[in-house]
């Protein structure tokens, strides 16, 4: 019965190479009200499981977010899922599949998930979703990472969003080289090769390695330790 299981994972996995060993994968803990949108989330897992892409996400099995890690997991891939503690209790969000990582509050979380990942995919989802998707957007902005960020736009769910990014650099709110830190496609499969191909084109506001110092330079006076 284990042999058979490892031939079907081997089976699904065409190995593509990939320049992603991890993905963070933002989306709902509800699944929506149209299939397309819990077979988006199946389908991506799936895609990331044919890339040998592991997952990082907010942990559960509820919603879109439980169908993408149960999709990746028996697919074979590693699956790290990231949730406050005080979100633990199985009545809330389900059981994790894979690894678990518990961490303090929502602000570590997003950290965690994005210290672990190479790239940021956003799937529908409500606010919490929106919430991480434009963080991750306006750290690419600031100059914090380089990692691209896709929009899994299924069925035109972000038409509007996207829209609204459009007026925005219109009237002058973003540049036009920074709507191109943003990514999208209607597949997931289309969404992936976009993704792959990406290079981050947008002038940023400061550089990566100034960040990196700062964040150093916080840590230190932080505890104590004293800088020379």
């Amino acid at each position: 019965m284990e042999v058979a299981r490892e031939t079907e994972i081997e089976s699904i996995k065409e190995i593509k190479q990939s320049k992603f060993n991890r993905i963070c994968v933002f989306c709902g803990s509800s699944s929506g009200k149209k299939s397309t949108y819990t077979e988006a989330a199946t389908e991506l897992g799936k895609e990331l499981v044919s890339r040998n892409i592991g997952l990082v996400y907010g942990g559960g099995s509820i919603g879109l977010m439980g169908l993408v890690a149960q999709a990746v997991y028996t697919g074979g891939c590693h699956v790290l899922g990231v949730i406050p503690r005080t979100l633990m209790p199985r009545e809330i969000t389900g059981e994790t599949v894979g690894e678990v990582k518990a961490v303090a509050d929502m602000h570590q979380r997003k950290a965690e998930m994005a210290k672990n990942s190479d790239a940021f995919i956003a799937l529908p989802g409500g606010y919490g979703t929106l919430e991480e998707l434009l963080e991750v957007i306006a750290w690419a902005q600031l100059g914090i990472h380089d990692k691209p960020v896709g929009l899994l736009n299924v069925d035109g769910y972000y038409n509007c969003l996207l829209s609204f990014i459009d007026k925005a650099v219109e009237e002058g709110f973003i540049s036009p080289n920074a709507r191109h830190i943003i990514v999208s496609a209607p597949t997931a499969r289309e969404l992936m090769n976009k993704l792959e191909d990406y290079f981050p084109s947008h002038e940023l506001v400061a550089s990566k390695l100034n960040w990196e110092i700062e964040k150093l330079s916080y840590s230190s006076s932080k505890y104590g330790i004293a800088r020379y």
